[in-house]
């Protein structure tokens, strides 16, 4: 990895980085919705979760 003198990445592997970081965030947001389409029980218990703590921390 080639940085400038002041230890800064060059405007190529700025570029670099980004692209690689968005197809990693496009690929997880993708096994995301593949999982929560195949195991819809999961995200029902989830759901079901979630709203008992939203209702146990409620304050009055």
């Amino acid at each position: 990895m080639s940085t400038q003198r002041n230890g800064e990445p060059t405007p190529e592997e700025v570029r670099d980085r980004l692209r690689r970081r968005a197809i990693f965030l496009r690929e997880l947001a993708e096994a995301r919705e593949l999982r929560r389409r195949v195991t819809p029980h999961r995200s029902r218990r989830a759901r079901i979760h979630a709203a008992l703590r939203r209702r146990t921390f409620r304050l009055h």
